[in-house]
């Protein structure tokens, strides 16, 4: 049985979560909390929020033991992109983005139902 949040228009490059993302896939949730709670890069902390999201998920909608859950699928999407202007020479602009992401993180107690 599979349990899972999602998070849209989060405010860190993908490029950069999926550093951390890629650190937690397809390890045991204590011990993905664990890394992400020493990972010193920005995006650790709202993928942690996430992945406590989805053992929730889990526990209170399906029913499952948060002890045995292992994250079965971690994914990190492109989303939008704030657009900025800056200014550049002889009365240019210059364009800045200011990307986000989509994170989906899925846990699985290991049955098959």
């Amino acid at each position: 049985m599979n349990a899972r949040a999602t998070v849209k228009f989060l405010r860190v490059p993908p490029r950069k979560a999926r550093r951390v993302v890629d650190a937690i896939r397809g390890q045991r949730v204590d011990r993905a909390l664990t890394i992400l709670d020493f990972t010193p890069v920005a995006a650790a902390k709202a993928i942690q929020k996430i992945v406590r999201s989805a053992v929730a998920n889990a526990e209170n909608n399906h029913g499952m033991k948060p002890g045995d859950l292992v994250i079965a699928r971690a994914s990190v999407d492109g989303g939008p992109s704030f657009k900025r202007l800056e200014a550049r020479a002889r009365g240019q602009a210059g364009l800045k983005r200011r990307r986000m992401s989509h994170v989906t993180i899925v846990v699985t107690d290991g049955e098959e139902a």
